[in-house]
This record gives C-alpha cells, sequence and structure tokens, in this order.
C-alpha cells in the first residue's frame, strides 16, 4: 500500500500536481489517527466541558464521571432531539462545580434505554458514576447524550435518619 501511495506522490511530484496531497493520503490511509478527539475511540471529558462546548463533542463518544442526582423526565419528548418517553428515561448528574448544595446539571440531557435504566433502578442520589454515551444532538445549544454504560464507582453514604 505505501509503494502505491509513493508511486502516486511521485508522478504528482513531477508532474506539478501536489495540491491535494493530503487529501490524497488521508483517503488512501484511513487508519491513521490524527486528532486527540477521535471518533470511534471514547475521549474521557469533564461535565462541565461538555456544557460550554457541545458541538465540539457531536457525534462523539464520551465517558464522565459524575455524582448521580435522579432519574427525570426532562428532555423527553423533544421533537428536535427525540427521544420516546415510552422507551426511555432521563437522568441528572450534579454539578461538579457546586459543593455545598445539590445544583443539577439540568443543561446536559442524560437519556437511559428503560432496559438499562431498570438495570440501575438502585442508583441515589450522591452515588459516584462513570458515564459513556455518544451525543448525539446539540439542540438548543445543550448536550444531548444516549448512554450506553452507567458503571457505579462509589455509593454514597448512608444518612442517619433522626
Amino acid at each position: 500500500m505505501k509503494k502505491i501511495i509513493y508511486a502516486i506522490l511521485a508522478v504528482m511530484l513531477f508532474t506539478g500536481t501536489i495540491q491535494g496531497f493530503d487529501t490524497i493520503y488521508t483517503q488512501a490511509a484511513p487508519t491513521q489517527k490524527t486528532s486527540a478527539v477521535y471518533t470511534g475511540v471514547p475521549v474521557e471529558v469533564n461535565s462541565l466541558d461538555v456544557v460550554k462546548a457541545p458541538q465540539k463533542y457531536l457525534n462523539k463518544t464520551i465517558i464522565m464521571k459524575a455524582s448521580f442526582d435522579k432519574f427525570s423526565t426532562l428532555g423527553l419528548d423533544y421533537k428536535p432531539a427525540m427521544r420516546s418517553s415510552e422507551n426511555y428515561i432521563g437522568i441528572l448528574i450534579k454539578r461538579d462545580d457546586v459543593v455545598d448544595h445539590t445544583i443539577p446539571l439540568s443543561e446536559m440531557k442524560l437519556f437511559l434505554k428503560r432496559d438499562l435504566a431498570e438495570k440501575n433502578i438502585n442508583l441515589e442520589s450522591d452515588d459516584k458514576i462513570q458515564i459513556t454515551g455518544k451525543v448525539f444532538s446539540t439542540a438548543l445549544g445543550d448536550p444531548w447524550i444516549d448512554i450506553t454504560e452507567i458503571k457505579v464507582l462509589q455509593k454514597a453514604a448512608k444518612k442517619d435518619k433522626k
């Protein structure tokens, strides 16, 4: 394959048609990764970075750590980024930048298929989780993410009921 590429380059150099070299090279060698954010490999991100620049992550698979807040219906059945309430449930995570009280990161729309939600029904507020998902839309300027996997990293400490 390399010999073919070198032969094409040699012909281009001698004929003066070297313009477009990078286009021909990337088409001939598609397995080379030229960017730190490659669409086929999950990228570890901070949730606030995704909210600040959702377009940067569109159609990319991301992994992020977060504190679970609650299950939600926020964003379901919104036609421009449709996820049906019959098939999906949403979740909210807590903002990373607030520690003295709970504020959900409502700008980030996170969706689970119902069967995956049922497997994670025991999630409780403040559980530390790792989310893997794909940003499928930036409707309303927000990231809309289909969750493909949730891992519980640490269960929340039990609170005394007095």
